[in-house]
C-alpha cells in the first residue's frame, strides 16, 4: 500500500500551508486515479451537465474585468464586511484578497479544478438516492453558491424522493447577510426550474 504522507508533506510545503478537509479529500481520489485505483467516492459516476455549468457562469459572472482584459479580485457586494473576497467565476480562499489579479486562463484553469470538489461534495451528500442529472446540476450551483449541500433540509427531501417539496427549498436560500436579494431569488428560480425539468 503506497505511503502518502510523502506526498501530502510535498504539497503542503509548496502550498506554504495546511489543507482544507476538501483539499484532502481530492487529493486522494487524484492519488487514487493516478494509481488507476477505484475510488470510495460515488462522485466517480457523476460530472457537471452543460446546463449546470452554464447556469453557474451564468450567475457567477467573470467580473471585474480590467482595462487590459486580467480581473480583479473585489469583496462580496452583499456583505457587511465585503467577505469574501472573489475572483474570476466566482472563486474565493485564503489566497484571494484586495489585489489579486488573473487571466481569464486563470479564472477558466479555476473554476475546473474547484467544480471538482462541489460535484463530489454533492454526489457524498445525495449517496444512492435517484437522481437525474438536471436535479444533479441544478444541486451542485446550489452548492457552488451557498456551500450549504450537506446541511440543507431540499437536500433531505431530495433523499427521500420528495422532489416538489424539495424544489420549494431553493427559495428559501436567498438572503446575505440577513437580506433578501434580488439576485439570488432570481438564481434560485433558474436552479428550482432546472431542478424540476426531466
Amino acid at each position: 500500500m503506497l505511503n502518502r504522507k510523502p506526498i501530502f508533506d510535498e504539497v503542503r510545503h509548496l502550498l506554504g500551508r495546511g489543507f482544507e478537509d476538501s483539499e484532502v479529500s481530492l487529493l486522494d481520489a487524484a492519488i487514487d486515479r493516478a494509481l488507476g485505483l477505484p475510488s470510495s467516492s460515488t462522485a466517480l459516476r457523476w460530472q457537471l451537465g452543460p446546463a449546470g455549468k452554464a447556469l453557474i457562469q451564468k450567475w457567477e459572472g467573470c467580473g471585474k474585468p480590467r482595462a487590459d482584459g486580467r480581473f480583479e479580485a473585489y469583496p462580496d457586494p452583499g456583505s457587511a464586511d465585503g467577505r469574501p473576497w472573489t475572483i474570476g467565476w466566482g472563486s474565493t480562499g485564503s489566497d484571494i484578497k484586495r489585489g489579486v489579479i488573473w487571466t481569464q486562463a486563470a479564472c477558466d484553469a479555476r473554476f475546473d479544478r474547484d467544480i471538482v470538489r462541489y460535484v463530489e461534495e454533492v454526489a457524498k451528500a445525495l449517496g444512492q438516492a435517484p437522481t437525474t442529472q438536471n436535479q444533479f446540476d441544478a444541486l451542485v450551483s446550489f452548492h457552488y453558491n451557498t456551500g450549504a449541500i450537506a446541511r440543507a433540509t431540499l437536500t433531505g427531501l431530495h433523499k427521500q424522493g420528495k422532489f416538489a417539496e424539495a424544489q420549494a427549498e431553493f427559495g428559501k436560500w436567498i438572503n446575505n447577510d440577513g437580506k433578501p436579494m434580488e439576485g439570488l431569488k432570481a438564481r434560485r428560480a433558474e436552479e428550482a426550474a432546472l431542478y424540476a425539468r426531466p
